[in-house]
């Protein structure tokens, strides 16, 4: 009778089973952007932009075994920063990679291996204490994906080198550029289940413009899209990075007083964008774009959004 019990219970419980080990790995929390990565020709140059200029602080960078610098870090607030790299070479794509910021690096790994992407064997913790991997979207753009963990360095300087000089405390967006926007949407929107939330453009017939934002978070990813890829070292304005400011006519003051002694020369000319968001276009030394943006519209009411095709 016992035994006839137990037979009973596992022909009741073995397709639950079979049906729980087919069920593809869940999916972990995407919280926001982590940072954009840049290649920089000159880095006093870069570091007196981000730093002197823009009122940024470095926390801490890398050397190589010679005592080079590998990569040192421009600190946003406590969850973004920008990271320098010293160029491979000149004239090439200011933009090494973007990172976005997940809860559980490792069971975001599983993910993406179970959507058929290309991930690594293994997560790896970096030399600053927190796991990290890397990824390629359809255009060939790197995402790194990252884990903060407790004994990072990210954590330990948690509420330090925040200088009341920032010109910003939140990076909301990064600019990539897009040849193909469904792939970029498939990626981007269907595996990273970020949401579409803008589509713009320069002209009613042709779409220049989409934002995606991260699942669980308000950053976003701005798909800067082009039917051919501008050449290497012209990719600065499209290939961009957005500040955040209450007041732009209050940022741009700020800045002026200090454009002379950081070296910044170029002009500063408040605009309205297609978005209808007033915003600031500053150039690094590399050519980089770096977008000052209020983050609401001149009027309070939302864009509308293109129905133009894609380029």
């Amino acid at each position: 009778m016992l035994f006839n019990s137990f037979i009973a219970l596992l022909v009741v419980l073995l397709p639950f089973r079979v049906l729980t080990a087919a069920q593809p790995p869940a999916r972990p929390r995407i919280v926001g952007l982590s940072h954009v990565a840049l290649y920089v020709h000159d880095l006093d140059k870069s570091r007196a932009f981000y730093k002197d200029f823009l009122g940024f602080e470095e926390p801490y960078s890398l050397t190589n075994k010679d005592g080079s610098l590998h990569l040192t870090w421009i600190k946003i607030n406590d969850h973004q920063s920008i990271e320098l790299f010293p160029e491979k070479e000149p004239g090439t794509d200011r933009l090494y990679h973007l990172a976005v910021e997940t809860e559980d690096a490792e069971a975001m790994r599983l993910y993406l291996q179970s959507r058929g992407l290309k991930v690594p064997d293994h997560t790896s913790k970096g030399r600053i204490g927190n796991l990290n991997y890397f990824v390629n979207d359809p255009d060939g753009h790197t995402l790194e994906i990252v884990q903060y963990l407790p004994d990072g360095w990210t954590a330990r300087a948690h509420g330090k080198c925040l200088p009341d000089t920032r010109i910003s405390q939140r990076m909301p967006h990064v600019g990539i550029i897009v040849t193909n926007l469904d792939a970029a949407l498939g990626f981007y929107g269907g595996i990273l289940n970020g949401k579409e939330t803008w589509r713009g453009g320069r002209n009613r017939n042709r779409l220049s413009w989409v934002n995606v934002k991260v699942p669980e978070g308000d950053d976003y990813v701005e798909f800067m899209l082009y039917a051919q890829v501008p050449a290497a070292g012209e990719r600065g304005r499209q290939h961009h990075l957005c500040l955040e400011v209450a007041d732009v006519e209050k940022a741009k003051a700020l800045l002026e007083s200090r454009a002379a002694r950081a070296g910044y020369s170029k002009p500063m000319e408040i605009q309205t964008g297609v978005n209808r968001k007033r915003q600031l276009n500053l150039w690094d030394p590399d050519g980089t774009r770096v977008e000052l943006m209020e983050p609401q519209t001149v009027d309070a009411t939302p864009a509308r959004s293109s129905k133009a095709p894609p380029p």
